[in-house]
């Protein structure tokens, strides 16, 4: 597909562009090269091709699920102003 220069004006002004009068062949041109080459990928054939969610096949590394840290709680309600069964008693801020 070639674009001619009332094109690129025509876009322009759809996409509310200011365009140098000297530049709408330079920028006709450049558009119908990414035209042309996506009509070459159009003509592609990938009708036995798999759509894939990703390009690389990959599984995310997890680290081992081992326990790094003991049981403290204990220690850390021991030294808490207020614990119910097991619990911080905290004073309510909402009434």
């Amino acid at each position: 597909m070639s674009l001619d220069r009332s094109d690129v004006e025509k876009i322009a002004h759809l996409a509310r562009m200011e365009m140098d009068e000297s530049q709408i062949d330079a920028y006709a041109k450049d558009l119908s090269n990414i035209l042309g080459l996506v009509e070459a990928l159009e003509a592609a054939d990938t009708d036995h091709v798999e759509p894939m969610a990703h390009p690389l096949h990959m599984a995310q590394r997890l680290r081992p699920d081992r326990v790094s840290e003991g049981d403290h709680r204990e220690e850390n309600q021991a030294i808490a102003p207020n614990v119910e069964a097991g619990l911080y008693l905290v004073p309510k801020v909402i009434e």
